[in-house]
């Protein structure tokens, strides 16, 4: 918990969205949230987005806002461009003016997937499709505004809620039919739950001194930067696949039924947008600035399988 005297005023761009669940929960622990999304707030409209800062005037904002179909930006560039680029550039001059810290969530696609090794924070970005190139577009608008930020590239989020790989395999896999999974593209799986806990960490770290006194943020600014922060371990879409529908055979949540699991590569499941096919990412920086390391991708997918089963969450 944060001192009383140090409580922040949290503004959370996006109300609906997986992170946006989890971090309206895990950031009452650190002052008062506030979320802000439609009607509030038009990530198309200039004007929009700085009346709602500046009626919040926070000390941190969070944006968790994002344009993510990935398929369709390709023939909405421009509304990707929007809500990617221009609105982060905007939220952080705002943040800027206040001398407050944004948080701003960034992704594995503003790499081009070549390679084995993780990306590193140091690595030239390279993007495949207009999504790619949108969230690129915003993490350097973010930089060039100047103010104290945490730009965050995370990969394959999922979580209980929404609309996300894990839920869609569940709902395919209740209809009995073979399910054709492509295996040739790498990366972690990470929980929405494990991204807000791991944010608030680092906020409340920022906030206090090394004996724990109160410091309203003052170390934001040196710390600020690109930092990667993915699930631990590295898995591909056919062997996320095959574990969800482990543990939900495990859990019970199948209802009887099961499908056959068919590993496919990516020519053989087209899209308009080309997706990386190396989407690992190091989180090395992450840890050696903060002390902080996401759980092993596994682990954290029993945590959300139990939740969707009811279940109390076990430590295996």
């Amino acid at each position: 918990m944060i001192p009383a005297d140090n409580r922040l005023k949290i503004l959370i761009i996006g109300k609906s969205g997986q992170v946006s669940w989890d971090l309206r929960r895990s950031m009452a622990l650190l002052g008062t949230v506030e979320c802000a999304g439609r009607p509030e707030v038009d990530l198309v409209d200039a004007i929009s987005v700085r009346d709602a800062i500046r009626a919040a005037a926070p000390d941190v904002l969070i944006n968790a806002a994002a344009y993510t179909a990935v398929d369709q930006a390709e023939s909405e560039p421009e509304l990707a461009m929007k809500i990617n680029a221009e609105a982060p550039g905007i939220m952080a001059e705002e943040m800027k003016r206040v001398g407050g810290l944004m948080v701003h969530y960034s992704t594995d696609f503003v790499y081009d997937g070549s390679g084995t090794s993780p990306w590193r924070e140091s690595d030239a970005p390279g993007p495949l499709n207009v999504y790619g190139a949108s969230k690129l577009a915003g993490d350097n608008a973010v930089i060039s505004a100047a103010a104290a930020h945490l730009i965050l590239r995370t990969s394959w989020v999922y979580a209980a809620r929404g609309r996300n790989f894990l839920r869609t395999v569940l709902r395919l896999a209740e209809a009995g039919k073979p399910l054709r999974i492509v295996d040739d593209q790498t990366g972690s799986p990470t929980w929405s739950g494990d991204i807000a806990l791991a944010t608030t960490l680092i906020i409340e770290k920022l906030s206090r001194g090394a004996a724990g006194a109160p410091r309203r943020l003052s170390s934001a600014a040196e710390r600020s930067g690109i930092y990667h922060m993915s699930s631990a371990g590295h898995v591909t879409w056919y062997g996320f696949a095959a574990a969800i529908l482990e543990e939900s055979r495990c859990l019970g949540l199948n209802h009887g039924a099961n499908p056959q699991l068919v590993p496919i590569t990516t020519p053989d499941y087209p899209t308009p947008a080309r997706r990386p096919m190396n989407s690992r990412l190091s989180n090395e920086k992450l840890f050696a600035t903060f002390g902080i390391a996401l759980p092993q991708w596994r682990e954290s997918l029993r945590r959300v399988m139990e939740e969707l089963a009811g279940a109390p969450a076990v430590t295996r």
